[in-house]
């Protein structure tokens, strides 16, 4: 082909193909990446006892919820300074994402759940342990790389 000849515009299951292609590069990055926590008192505070969760993992919502509840997070005593809290809550809640926000746990979440569908099994392994360990399978999780592979 000429390099002067203008492509003809894609019809037909072409076009189809590639919406498809597009949407679905689109719909798995949105998954697979998120921006990873830039927070220094987020990464230190959170980062102590697991993973600091990339603010877009949660709707505002959840966060709220979650700073709200500091002490009993999960079981355990998380408190707080006020002023490190509040700061923690506005980084988390500026930059949260979607989601169902009746649900503090990023493992019920919709979109989640529907990446996670496996069998019970993979979650009782002792590299695993639990469902909260994205780490274990994701080893990128921490930069806010999810990518199956």
């Amino acid at each position: 082909m000429s390099p002067t000849r203008s492509l003809r515009p894609l019809t037909g299951i072409a076009a189809l193909a590639m919406l498809a292609v597009t949407a679905g590069a689109a719909f798995a990055s949105e998954f697979e990446r998120v921006r990873p926590v830039t927070h220094a008192a987020t990464q230190k505070e959170c980062g102590e006892c697991h993973m600091a969760y990339q603010p877009g993992l949660l709707p505002a919502a959840s966060w709220t919820r979650i700073m709200d509840g500091l002490q009993d997070h999960f079981g355990e005593n998380a408190s707080l300074p006020a002023d490190t809290a509040a700061a923690i809550r506005s980084y988390l809640t500026q930059n949260a994402g979607s989601g169902d926000g009746r649900l503090i746990r990023i493992t019920e979440q919709r979109w989640w759940l529907r990446k996670h569908d496996f069998a019970p099994s993979i979650w009782t392994r002792k590299s695993v342990a639990a469902k909260s360990n994205c780490e274990a399978c994701h080893r990128t999780a921490a930069q806010g790389l999810y990518e199956d592979d």
